[in-house]
């Protein structure tokens, strides 16, 4: 479905400010104004050459004109035509036509688009899958004027293939952990754990004196779950020259930790098909776990007003450092457009740190350019803005053409220590092993 976005700068506003939904990143997850009160872009100038979205004003620059062709997938997709909306009411001349992808066939579709030179003029593009379509060389190199520093440099380093930077961030997500205050409390605990030995003995308190069936729920071939862990202990996936590092004593000890909380019976080795955390963790079976900020929505429809008090999120454990993994989606213009200043000046519009606030309010992602934290509607929530302190201290996987394969056999191998009795050491030399053979970069 093609959704055509109109012109109408009441419904631009009425859209942009009423729509409020859930989102999570992608690999499962007050701005400045300028003088004249319209939103400054993430280069530092006037978004699009604009005033304030949706205000029905006619842009300064009402050169740019044409048809523009966007693909955004899952929940954005059906929800970005708000956004394009009012970048039209501010852009008169261009007529923006949103295309909604399921995540399920994005790959395939934009395999298929660049192979056959049908890209659309700008796409929606997860961080893990930056490597993977940047090395086909489809993208058209980010212009000079958008400035790297207003964005969280984490997001920002999801766009560097080969050292050049290929997109735009869109908007992040990072993980928390999430933990049944009710179930601590009984258990003793009053204050969310600090470090990696506070982890273990709140894990270990809630299932043996809070009554819960498990302490703390992780995944048994997960590796977005596993590399907080890897880059806490200050190791991380490559080294310094870009090369496998997954068997430092880093990541054997990581891995250890990890794989303790299996051994010790403190998390499932096994789930049923289809098994959702958020019930689990409103009974009180599960009452601990790291997730993103789309759950703080789930948990209270789940466990509606009785709910409330008995549960919190906080901070990622510290070892050495406390980073959590960075999520979220990037914008990228394609070479083969044939309207790359209205293509850009989209992405510039989507970057200004008032259109960030605005995405926020509705689609519930997070700003990826830092200034859209001061905006109200961002900071009012105390949980949303413990998200935003914790993506001060994020990472991504690397930026890999091969990552897809790379990441599956991650998987593969923490299944096999966390479930099949293979030890840490002989896991880290697993995943170095295929790390070297398949490929970092």
């Amino acid at each position: 479905m093609i959704l055509t976005a109109r012109r109408s700068p009441l419904v631009a506003i009425a859209l942009v400010v009423a729509l409020v939904a859930m989102a999570c990143g992608t690999n499962n997850s007050s701005g400045n104004a300028g003088a004249s009160g319209a939103p400054t872009s993430a280069g530092g100038s006037q978004a699009a050459g604009s005033e304030a979205a949706g205000s029905g004003a006619a842009s300064p620059a009402a050169n740019l004109s044409g048809d523009l062709t966007v693909w955004a997938m899952g929940n954005e997709g059906t929800k970005l035509t708000t956004l394009a909306d009012a970048f039209t009411t501010a852009n008169p001349g261009v007529k923006v036509s949103v295309t909604p992808v399921d995540w399920a066939q994005a790959v395939a579709k934009l395999t298929t688009a660049i192979a056959g030179n049908t890209t659309p003029d700008v796409s929606q593009m997860g961080t893990d899958m930056m490597g993977q379509f940047g090395a086909t060389g489809a993208f058209d190199p980010v212009p000079a004027d958008i400035d790297p520093s207003t964005f969280f440099q984490s997001a920002w380093a999801t766009n560097q293939v080969g050292g050049a930077a290929s997109g735009v961030p869109w908007y992040v997500e990072t993980r928390l952990l999430y933990y049944r205050t009710d179930i601590a409390a009984k258990a003793g605990i009053t204050t969310p754990p600090a470090t990696w030995d506070d982890l273990m003995a709140m894990a270990k308190a809630m299932k043996e004196k809070g009554g819960a069936k498990w302490g703390i729920s992780l995944g048994t071939k997960n590796w977005q779950e596993y590399f907080p862990f890897l880059w806490q202990n200050g190791g991380d996936v490559v080294d310094a020259s870009g090369n496998p590092a997954l068997n430092s004593q880093q990541a054997v000890e990581a891995l250890t930790f990890y794989d303790s909380f299996f051994k010790a019976g403190l998390t499932p080795k096994s789930v049923p098909e289809g098994f959702d955390i958020t019930p689990a963790f409103v009974k009180g079976d599960n009452p601990m776990f790291f997730s993103g900020p789309w759950h703080l929505g789930l948990i209270d429809t789940a466990g509606g007003a009785a709910f409330k008090g008995k549960w919190a999120i906080a901070p990622m454990p510290k070892k050495v450092t406390a980073t959590s993994f960075l999520g979220g989606s990037n914008m990228v213009v394609y070479k083969n457009s044939k309207n790359k200043d209205a293509a850009w000046a989209f992405v510039k519009f989507v970057s200004d740190p008032k259109t960030q606030a605005l995405w926020y309010k509705t689609a519930t992602d997070l700003p990826a350019v830092q200034s859209a934290w001061d905006d109200p509607t961002v900071k009012g929530d105390p949980n949303v803005a413990l998200f935003g302190e914790q993506l001060k201290d994020t990472k991504a996987q690397p930026v890999s053409a091969t990552w897809s394969e790379l990441s599956s056999a991650i998987n593969d191998t923490l299944e096999k220590m966390t479930t099949g009795g293979l030890e840490p050491q002989a896991a880290a030399d697993q995943m170095q092993k295929d790390a070297t053979s398949i490929g970092v970069k």
